[in-house]
């Protein structure tokens, strides 16, 4: 079995090496330089891991998984996903990209982790302690999640008719924002071109133009440059400098 995931500041990473350390699974991010369509086929059952932003699968994601479409048909698939408070059926929105019967959810499973969004006053960082709580909570979830996967025992997070509903309530903005988002990056004065940002981005939206980071107005709202800036010059919709950085797990 393999996992595959994509995590911007480390929380879904955790879950999808937790996995497969105790499975035995192979793990692989995304952005990994390899052919996943001939992975995919190898494998009869497919891992997917990845954040929840607005009850919905991150763009990169989805974009990921259209791109390998056709190697998923007949698999089965376990989901996970991570989330700060509650996604609804976060895990079930990764089923929207399918036709209907095209393959088999054998899991779902949703995991609460630290919030990342640093730039946001209604959303302050966790502390430490409260960190090492999640993390804590998060461990012994796994490994009932992977007894139960063991055990041949299917459950499905955000599959029943409430939770679909409570997503779709919260999804109904989120299109609106992930657009608008991918051109909301603002780079501070206190930028002093180190290109870290331009290395790590994941869409490869910031590049180094004649002596300044510019944005390419692709960005997927993932928060790895805002958190990794070491002069927390970059932000996303708010303008201003950061004060805190979620440095992960």
């Amino acid at each position: 079995m393999v996992m595959i995931y994509f995590s911007g500041t480390g929380n879904s990473k955790y879950i999808a090496e937790s996995y497969c350390r105790i499975m035995g699974a192979t793990c692989h991010s995304i952005e990994t330089d390899i052919d996943f369509s001939r992975v995919i086929a190898a494998e009869n059952t497919i891992g997917f891991c990845y954040p929840v932003y607005g009850s919905r699968v991150p763009r990169i994601m989805r974009e990921f998984t259209l791109k390998h479409i056709e190697s998923l048909k007949n698999k089965k698939l376990i989901i996970f996903c991570t989330q700060m408070l509650f996604s609804g059926d976060g895990a079930r929105a990764f089923t929207d990209m399918f036709p209907r019967d095209y393959l088999n959810v054998i899991y779902a499973e949703h995991f609460l982790m630290p919030n990342n969004v640093c730039n946001l006053f209604i959303t302050p960082l966790d502390s430490k302690k409260r960190i090492e709580r999640y993390l804590s909570n998060a461990d012994k979830k796994m490994k009932r999640v992977c007894e139960d996967i063991q055990n041949g025992i299917t459950r499905k997070r955000g599959f029943n008719p409430l939770s679909r509903f409570l997503g779709l309530f919260q999804g109904v903005p989120y299109p609106v924002l992930e657009k608008s988002g991918r051109s909301k990056v603002w780079i501070g004065n206190e930028c002093n071109k180190c290109q870290l940002c331009t290395s790590i981005c994941p869409m490869k939206n910031l590049s180094f133009i004649n002596g300044e980071i510019i944005p390419e107005n692709n960005c997927t709202m993932c928060y790895r440059c805002i958190n990794k800036c070491p002069q927390m010059a970059i932000s996303v919709f708010i303008r201003g400098k950061v004060r805190k950085q979620y440095k992960g797990v």
